[in-house]
């Protein structure tokens, strides 16, 4: 009796461990990345140490096609967490970053607060011309099912910047979508 009681006592460990480890492998199949890609131009003669706002143009999300290419929809979504933001300096290509003292990125869309979304307030080494700057852990799932958003560049220089600085700006966001929508 004690052997059996064992047995059904091991097989039913058995059963949850492997539901557990199964919905874990699902749960990964209902995660995806969606990327954005944008360009800003920093103009010549930013006064220095004056922090100034640069807003990107619209972003189109084409959220429902990048949703539904990945077997979901807007209703089963659980969260969207952006997870790089990378700026790389494409002109002048013998400048560097270093001219940036602090910089902070909002992502903003019609009817929605805008809200932090990245930043950086160290100081940037010299010869750096790629950025990863540190991401909120925002839900943002609310600005990606709109239409579109733009981002708001809030930064100050510690130089004065004589030419136009070219900047392509890299987001990834991590959706999580609900597993057989349950």
């Amino acid at each position: 009796m004690k052997t059996l009681h064992l047995k059904i006592n091991l097989i039913t460990v058995l059963f949850i461990t492997l539901m557990v480890t199964s919905c874990d492998t699902l749960d990964d199949f209902t995660k995806f990345d969606i990327t954005y890609n944008e360009s800003i131009t920093i103009p010549a003669t930013i006064p220095i140490d004056i922090p100034f706002v640069i807003n990107t143009p619209e972003i189109e999300t084409n959220s429902e096609s990048t949703f539904s290419v990945n077997d979901t929809s807007k209703d089963l979504i659980e969260d969207i967490k952006l997870t790089e933001f990378k700026l790389t300096l494409t002109n002048p290509s013998d400048e560097d970053f270093s001219f940036v003292e602090t910089i902070e990125i909002y992502i903003a869309a019609e009817g929605l607060e805008d809200t932090k979304l990245a930043w950086n307030t160290t100081p940037i080494e010299n010869g750096t011309n790629v950025m990863y700057l540190k991401t909120s852990d925002e839900d943002l799932k609310a600005y990606i099912f709109e239409d579109s958003f733009y981002l708001k560049i809030e930064t100050g220089t510690d130089e004065i910047l004589t030419q136009d600085y070219d900047i392509d700006i890299k987001t990834v966001f991590a959706v999580d979508a609900k597993i057989l929508g349950i």
